[in-house]
């Protein structure tokens, strides 16, 4: 009988902050029992994937073994983790267990797709567990950014394992659970084969703070505004938006939320018992009505998207709300790397209409939702695993906290997506690469980066396209003229001349001196027509534009 083993496979998440999605897997090699855990999103950019709306991990992998999967696990809500829950859970065909708070999320997301709500389980906390297979699983609370966020303690034949999911040491975090130092220590008592574990803020050397300990800054900030105040921050971050509407009602504003996930995100929080004491809000319409001085409102946007209330209010009206000149627009929140050109923009088209903008760079009003270098350096020692296996960050993330791991005494590796780790022994080892990627939600459908789709998309962005049609009858002359259309090109070029007429008296001369073997063959004539077409712009316009040619026939 082979030997069984204890694997560990990221498929999202690990060298890249978001898309998470994890496999542990026991048993006899490629015959393992398998439990997925996370199935996150990450978010698309106007340079290296136009018109994209989401990112998805490439499941493929798992698809082919959904035969072997006992559960899905999702250990907070958000959208990185369960994202997309609603695009791949067909391909996998596994119950799904959350907590309260997460489990409801997980609901919506199902229904959206238009998939059986039922799916999606209610899980309760340590030490209640799930049995998977081989695998016990129970929900560990962990303080974060948003409500009821897990850690998972796994029980397997090879050894317990704590897979931290995001989490930072916060014993005030005003709304969630506290960091249980107790809880941990039970957690870890019978011994932990690995701990794996959160990188993000790995370089951030300072202890991390509490969300408590923001009210008072956000306090002064607010009361001492002269007129309407803005704050915008995670719409997840529940505790948050709560200190901030707190801190509106004690300067005496009426609080509005606006923005359709600010809205549901509360919603739930109040509708799972997340949520207690939330001050009482009015509607767009009722604000409109309110003294400006005397009211704040709480919107969406903090990373600079171009259809949420922020950049609404940055450049006109949102619901029937202006901005004016000594407004107060606060962001409480930090700026997600690759966010900082969108968020820019809206803080310079604040500046143009006289708002005062305030952000987060005193560190007086955010706080982050993850463990700091410290933080983890006294986890690691708490735990006290055999093994640490960094996720959720960077390549550079996860180096350097292997660094730290062995700087304090325990085996460690740097595992990057689609590489297998046993965890069997008494250290990590990879055994096996798997060939991972990303799936583009593009409206309805989905594919992946082999498909050409996302690189052709890119080409016409950066170099213009020329549509080219030509018509030919059965002895091989051309009928007409050559007819050509351009997209994201100048008109004319170098010569003064219109582009498309000179393109169509080129590709004309070309097909006049092709010989009989090329006009026979439909394709050696496009790629023929292609060539010139890039010759000619290349000439008259300094650019190599991406070339469509149809070749139509009389019969």
């Amino acid at each position: 009988m082979s030997e069984h083993r204890l694997i560990y496979l990221p498929l999202g998440g690990a060298g890249e902050i978001g898309m998470n999605a994890y496999v542990y897997g026991y048993g006899e090699a490629r015959k393992e029992r398998l439990i997925v855990v996370d199935l996150g999103v990450t978010f698309p950019d106007m340079e290296g994937t136009p018109g994209v709306d989401l990112i998805l991990p490439d499941i493929s992998w798992l698809e082919e073994r959904r035969d072997r999967i006992e559960a899905i696990f999702i250990t907070h809500a958000h959208e990185d983790h369960v994202g997309a829950i609603g695009y791949l859970w067909e391909k996998l065909d596994a119950p799904i267990y959350a907590r309260t708070f997460t489990a409801h999320i997980a609901r919506r997301k199902m229904l959206e797709n238009d998939l059986p709500e039922t799916i999606v389980r209610t899980a309760s906390s340590w030490p209640e567990k799930i049995l998977a297979g081989p695998f016990e699983v129970s929900f560990v609370p962990v303080s974060h950014s948003i409500p009821e966020s897990s850690a998972l303690a796994i029980f397997s034949p090879a050894g317990r394992i704590i897979h931290t999911g995001d989490f930072k040491l916060d014993k005030t975090p005003i709304v969630g659970e506290a960091f249980d130092q107790k809880l941990w220590l039970d957690v870890s008592k019978v011994g932990i084969k690995a701990l794996v574990c959160d990188s993000t803020n790995i370089f951030s050397n300072i202890e991390g703070r509490s969300e408590l300990s923001l009210e008072n800054d956000i306090d002064a900030l607010i009361a001492g505004a002269p007129h309407m105040v803005v704050a915008t921050t995670f719409a997840s971050n529940v505790a948050r938006v709560k200190t901030l509407a707190e801190a509106g009602r004690r300067a005496g504003r009426s609080i509005c939320l606006m923005g359709r996930a600010m809205r549901r995100m509360m919603e739930t929080a109040i509708e799972t018992g997340i949520l207690r004491n939330f001050p009482k809000v009015v509607s767009p319409e009722d604000a409109s009505t309110i003294p400006r001085e005397h009211l704040m409102l709480l919107v969406t946007g903090s990373q600079g998207e171009r259809r949420a209330a922020s950049a609404q209010l940055s450049s006109g009206k949102f619901q029937g709300m202006e901005l004016r000149e000594g407004d107060l627009f606060l962001f409480s929140s930090k700026t997600i790397p690759g966010n900082e050109r969108s968020v820019s923009r809206i803080i310079n088209q604040l500046s143009e209409k006289g708002v005062d903008v305030v952000d987060d760079s005193a560190g007086l009003y955010h706080v982050s939702g993850h463990a700091n270098r410290p933080d983890l350096s006294y986890i690691h020692g708490l735990v006290q695993p055999e093994m640490i296996i960094p996720m959720h960050g960077e390549h550079r993330h996860l180096r350097e906290h292997r660094k730290l791991a062995e700087k304090n005494g325990i085996n460690s590796i740097v595992c990057k997506n689609g590489m297998m780790i046993e965890l069997s022994g008494n250290a990590p080892k990879v055994v096996e690469y798997i060939e991972t990627g990303r799936i583009y939600l593009d409206g309805k459908a989905q594919y992946g980066a082999l498909d050409g789709i996302m690189r052709d998309r890119v080409r016409i962005a950066l170099n213009g396209l020329v549509i080219v049609n030509v018509v030919m009858d059965d002895e091989d002359d051309q009928v007409g003229e050559p007819w050509v259309e351009i997209r994201g090109l100048p008109s004319s070029g170098a010569s003064g001349a219109q582009l498309v007429d000179i393109l169509e008296e080129d590709i004309s001369q070309y097909i006049g001196r092709a010989g009989c073997k090329i006009l026979k063959d439909d394709n050696a004539l496009e790629a023929g027509i292609i060539k010139i077409v890039r010759l000619s712009c290349h000439s008259e316009i300094g650019k190599r534009p991406e070339v469509s040619v149809i070749v139509g026939h009389l019969a």
